[in-house]
């Protein structure tokens, strides 16, 4: 068998496409976190809940409704966004005048509320997903197996990130939701609705964490608990890239998942802290992280 510093080939690529997978899912998650903070500037704690209800949706879709995975794809970023704007408009909305930190607690307690009405409604055991039949089986790549669903989930990330950061940067839309954060009053006097920019952005940001429930949803299973795992890992994927940065989520999420499966190939015991370990290094040499930008 062929080794590779003395790993065994096979492990090593398997760790990788593991890495890859985890990283798709840190960028997608930490790009709605970056978008949120950016406009909002709110650490949003709910958003792994809303991943969460995503899976869930996506679960309730295909055993009660008899809806498929790729209308799910489409129908729960839609409604779990919808979700993120009646609680924006009710809630967020009355605390933009207050200190950062109410926003912060108010969103770390509605994770905690949304996370309890689940575990009390399913418990905390995993409900499986059905993977489509279109991605069911893999490829023989002669030094590993590539299952057919993983691949589409790193190719689907890439083009969500990619295409969400193209709108952003690249576009008038996109101009008009980055001057709306530096001076939202100049925004207003063209005539942009900048109250309802901030809270279709806010109800975008909870639908990419949606969008990504779905796609974890045949990969993880199922439970209340998927979110508050990931979360933790998440933000601090965006404090290594950097608060705010949309770009810089992107290449972290996918970079540090790389970062985690390689550790589990060559230091085991370090796995669950490397991330951490970045982060403080990060912090301590570039408070703004990888990409932000020192205020």
């Amino acid at each position: 068998m062929t080794e590779i510093f003395g790993v065994p080939t096979q492990a090593l690529f398997g760790q990788l496409l593991i890495g890859l997978i985890n990283g798709s899912f840190y960028a997608m998650l930490s790009l709605g976190l970056a978008v949120i903070f950016g406009l909002l500037n709110i650490i949003n704690f709910t958003h792994g809940a809303q991943y969460m209800m995503g899976a869930f949706a996506a679960w309730f879709l295909l055993n009660k409704a008899g809806v498929g995975y790729w209308w799910s794809l489409l129908i729960v970023p839609i409604v779990v966004g919808a979700t993120g704007v009646i609680i924006e408009r009710t809630m967020l909305s009355r605390l933009y005048k207050l200190d950062h930190l109410y926003g912060l607690l108010l969103t770390f307690g509605l994770a905690l509320v949304i996370q309890g009405l689940f575990r009390n409604e399913y418990g905390s055991s995993g409900l499986p997903y059905q993977i489509p039949q279109e991605l069911v089986g893999g490829y023989n790549l002669g030094f590993m197996f590539l299952p057919k669903y993983r691949a589409w989930v790193i190719v689907a990330s890439l083009v969500v990130c990619v295409a969400t950061w193209y709108v952003i940067e690249r576009t008038k839309l996109g101009a008009y939701l980055r001057a709306a954060t530096e001076n939202p009053a100049l925004v207003q006097s063209f005539g942009i609705n900048v109250p309802r920019m901030i809270t279709l952005t806010y109800g975008f940001g909870v639908g990419l964490a949606a969008l990504a429930g779905v796609m974890a949803a045949p990969i993880y299973q199922v439970n209340p608990l998927m979110g508050a795992d990931l979360i933790i890992v998440v933000f601090a994927v965006v404090v290594i890239g950097g608060m705010g940065s949309i770009m810089g989520s992107i290449l972290t999420g996918f970079m540090l998942g790389i970062v985690e499966g390689l550790t589990k190939v060559f230091y085991p015991e370090a796995s669950n802290t490397v991330i951490f370990v970045i982060m403080v290094v990060v912090l301590i040499l570039r408070p703004a992280g990888l990409f932000g930008r020192e205020r």
